[in-house]
């Protein structure tokens, strides 16, 4: 027997653990949920077949081309060696005017100016601004569920504070009922307080189709139903320190990398390119053109070498293209500046809001333990028939607000920690 009880207390405890749900266990399985969590896998794809082809330019080139032409002139011999020569017997009719050619062509860079390594720079640097795009909408996200939960926590704080102001009524409400019976009150008395027990269930009501109504958006944040879920309630611990690190920041920094990454490749732009080529090709005419005058047979050919190329056109536009980067960069350290700025602003506000509700929230201690004070004295003058219904109800009413009050302001103040927390993203 005792092993069952201990059993069954343990399967108890777990299945208590199991219908909890915290804000961490929230935010992760939103952030896993979420369709955009999808675009870290598709930009690491893309980076990886950008930094493919990038890798590739100093792999051969291999090009096959062929071309048919007519054109007006051609080398020839003069006409008094022509003539020498048919006077001996030897006929050189010279090169036809029409000649074809299919070439094959292999080209190997050496050095390309730094362009292949800049444009693999700037392919990391792009993929890692769109990864921290994609941080700072998910960290939004995180502050989306923030405020479903704390809004479902302090709806069930204020659903059980108005079933305790009920219960309260429905208790008051069979006291006043027996002092009717005993002649002591009358039924209007009765009336009153069940009116007012009616108003506090329909008020209930409202509180408890808005928590569903939440519970249900927050359910599709996190792919997960929550009926049957209880939200634990998190730490009241502030921050150690209040110096952002929010992904903004790491957004900005990727940004300012991506620049540097794109005027590397524009310097790169500018320096003269080295590369061995070889050429093979049959056709007509052949390299011996003596032979192509003796002959318009098609011959094979080939020919190797080093080449260097320089665009200089490049340098138009070099200084631009900088000073274009240059300035996108100090817009950037702005819009840092400005949202560190904002964010500071915004720590401060928070920080004087937390700590008005602490010491509201001391005050309201006090007030609801007065508040009960009275009301219990207004109970016991209403059963010794000194005081009437009416004032009996609005005691209650008072102690039910301030109650309602503590109740919603020790949330707000859970809900202020941990916007401060989500600001400065410690």
């Amino acid at each position: 027997m005792k092993r069952i009880l201990i059993a069954g207390f343990c399967l108890l405890v777990s299945s208590g653990a199991w219908a909890q749900l915290t804000l961490d266990e929230c935010r992760r399985l939103a952030r896993e949920h979420y369709p955009e969590i999808r675009q870290y896998d598709l930009i690491r794809q893309s980076t990886e077949y950008t930094l493919s082809n990038a890798r590739r330019a100093y792999l051969p080139q291999l090009a096959l081309s062929g071309q048919a032409t007519w054109q007006t002139d051609v080398p020839g011999f003069p006409e008094a060696l022509t003539g020498m020569l048919a006077g001996q017997g030897l006929r050189i009719p010279g090169m036809n005017k029409d000649q074809y050619k299919v070439a094959l062509e292999l080209n190997q860079t050496l050095w390309d100016g730094g362009k292949s390594r800049a444009d693999r720079d700037v392919a990391r640097a792009e993929s890692l601004e769109s990864q921290r795009s994609v941080d700072v909408d998910l960290y939004s996200l995180e502050g989306r569920v923030d405020d479903l939960f704390f809004g479902i926590l302090l709806l069930e704080e204020r659903i059980g504070q108005t079933k305790l102001t009920a219960d309260l009524l429905r208790s008051n409400l069979e006291k006043v009922r027996s002092m009717q019976r005993n002649g002591v009150a009358m039924q209007t008395d009765a009336d009153a307080v069940e009116a007012e027990l009616l108003s506090v269930g329909q008020q209930l009501g409202q509180v408890e189709a808005a928590c569903d109504s939440y519970r249900r958006m927050l359910a599709v944040f996190i792919g997960r139903e929550t009926d049957g879920l209880r939200l634990e309630r998190p730490s009241v611990a502030e921050p150690s320190g209040y110096e952002p690190r929010r992904p903004e920041l790491e957004l900005f920094d990727a940004r300012i990398g991506k620049l540097s990454a794109q005027e590397s490749l524009v310097k790169s732009s500018v320096r003269p390119r080295f590369g061995l080529f070889a050429q093979g090709y049959y056709g007509y005419p052949g390299m011996d053109y003596f032979e192509s005058m003796m002959s318009d047979d098609w011959s094979w050919n080939a020919l190797v070498g080093v080449k260097m190329s320089w665009n200089f056109g490049a340098y138009y536009t070099r200084k631009n293209s900088l000073n274009r980067l240059r300035t996108a960069r100090e817009q950037i350290g702005v819009q840092r500046d400005v949202f560190l700025f904002n964010t500071r602003l915004q720590v401060a506000e928070e920080s004087g809001e937390i700590a008005r509700l602490r010491k509201a929230l001391a005050d309201d201690d006090r007030i609801v333990g007065l508040r009960r004070s009275v009301r219990e004295a207004a109970e016991s003058k209403l059963r010794n028939g000194v005081i009437d219904t009416n004032d009996l109800l609005r005691k209650i009413t008072e102690e039910s607000t301030a109650a309602i009050a503590r109740s919603a302001r020790e949330i707000e103040l859970l809900k202020a920690i941990y916007e401060l927390k989500h600001t400065i993203n410690r």
